[in-house]
């Protein structure tokens, strides 16, 4: 999707790196998320941990691999060489996507910060759902660059986690603010940039897809669609 674009290459570490490190923390150096549960006070409903954690490794499980499939959809090889690959990791995202909204459905009551928490993340499970099936929808129409526009939108949902503990650590240990209400911060904060940064990067992205070059190439993929 994404020609001549200077932060695909960047992408491409920055998903790289954090899944690696998203599996090597979850599966491998803290399995039971001790830590990360030693923050959980306060749940208006107990947390049956051997199911909790099993969600949460399906979670993670797809989380990465939405990661990994949106990714690889971004590239312009890709769809120009093997445009049936893009396609059935194109449903590949969308099935993972699903998945974890489902997985993150039911961990949300016992999302850190309580219930003011759990709402924030079923705002966030929904939006991103409505997001990538407006995607769906555009490319069944065949309006490739609207497509485009609503996947790069979805796929900014993919760095939720990420998002959400920069924010809480920046207020944590960078304003002091303890870390329950920290998280609850970061949990909103996020959805903020993930309204805002897609429309930056469509903005930044939009002269080369107005451009002849760029009308030529969807015009090739709306042929290949047929």
């Amino acid at each position: 999707m994404i020609k001549r674009n200077p932060f695909y290459a960047l992408l491409v570490a920055v998903t790289f790196l954090f899944i690696i490190h998203t599996l090597v923390k979850n599966y491998l150096v803290d399995p039971g998320a001790t830590d990360f549960l030693s923050h959980k006070t306060g749940l208006s409903r107990e947390l049956h941990l051997p199911v909790w954690l099993n969600v949460m490794y399906v979670h993670v499980a797809f989380a990465c691999i939405a990661m990994a499939a949106g990714l690889l959809n971004f590239s312009n090889r890709i769809l120009k060489n093997k445009r049936m690959f893009h396609r059935v990791n194109g449903y590949v995202y969308m099935v993972s996507v699903l998945i974890v909204v489902l997985t993150s459905g039911y961990m949300a009551p016992y999302a850190t910060g309580g219930k003011i928490s759990g709402i924030g993340f079923n705002a966030l499970n929904l939006l991103w759902l409505f997001i990538t099936i407006m995607a769906f929808v555009q490319i069944k129409k065949k309006n490739v660059s609207r497509h485009r526009n609503w996947m790069i939108r979805s796929y900014a949902f993919c760095f939720t986690n990420m998002f959400i503990h920069l924010i809480s650590t920046l207020f944590h240990q960078g304003f002091g603010l303890s870390y329950i209400p920290s998280y609850t911060v970061g949990v909103y904060g996020s959805i903020v940039l993930l309204m805002i940064i897609p429309q930056v990067i469509i903005g930044m992205l939009g002269p080369y897809h107005n451009s002849t070059a760029g009308k030529a190439l969807e015009r090739t993929k709306i042929a290949d669609l047929d």
